[in-house]
C-alpha cells in the first residue's frame, strides 16, 4: 500500500531524516540513517531506519531491504566492537500493531545485551509445545503460496 504524504509528514521518524527533528547519529547515506533510541532498553539501543517512509517491512524494494540490513549489521559489529558492556545483541523488528510497533515506519532495533541485564521477551502459555510434522507440513503449506520466491522449498523432514 503506498504511503501518503500526509503519513511521511507526521512521522517522527520521516522528521527526523528531514532534520525537522533532533537524532545523535550513527550513520547516513542516501538510503538508510541509524541513531540513538531516545528510550533505550539498555545503553547503546539503536535503530536503524530506511530514509523512504514504509509503513511495514514488504512495502520496502529489494535494494533499501538490503541496505537496511547491511547497515545493521555493520553496526551489530561497531556494538560488539565498542566499550560499552555487550555479551550478546538483541536485533529487533516490529512489523506491525500486533508485533508492538510504536512508530509507523520500518525500522530495525539493536539492543545491547547482558545475561543479568533484565530485559527479555515473555512467551505466551503453550510455548514450548511441539507441534506434529504434519502441522508444520499444513501451516507451511498455507504460506508457501504467496511466497515470492519461484521456488518451493524442499520439505526438510526435520
Amino acid at each position: 500500500m503506498p504511503t501518503s504524504d500526509l503519513q511521511a509528514a507526521q512521522c517522527i521518524f520521516c522528521a527526523i531524516v528531514r532534520g525537522d527533528a533532533p537524532a545523535t547519529f550513527l550513520h547516513r547515506d542516501e538510503l538508510v540513517v541509524a541513531f540513538m533510541d531516545i528510550r533505550p532498553v539498555q545503553p547503546g539501543h539503536l535503530l536503524v531506519v530506511p530514509r523512504a517512509h514504509a509503513t511495514l517491512i514488504h512495502e520496502l524494494d529489494a535494494g533499501g531491504l538490503a541496505r537496511l540490513w547491511s547497515v545493521a549489521t555493520d553496526l551489530n559489529r561497531a556494538l560488539r566492537a565498542s566499550s560499552l558492556p555487550v555479551e550478546a545483541v538483541s536485533v529487533y523488528v516490529a512489523d506491525g500493531d500486533a508485533a508492538g510497533q510504536e512508530v509507523a515506519h520500518v525500522h530495525i532495533h539493536l539492543i545491547p545485551r547482558r545475561d543479568d541485564d533484565g530485559f527479555g521477551f515473555r512467551f505466551p502459555a503453550g510455548y514450548g509445545t511441539l507441534p506434529g510434522r504434519a502441522a508444520l507440513e499444513t501451516i507451511a503449506d498455507r504460506i508457501r503460496p504467496a511466497s515470492p520466491s519461484p521456488d518451493t522449498p524442499e520439505r526438510s523432514g526435520r
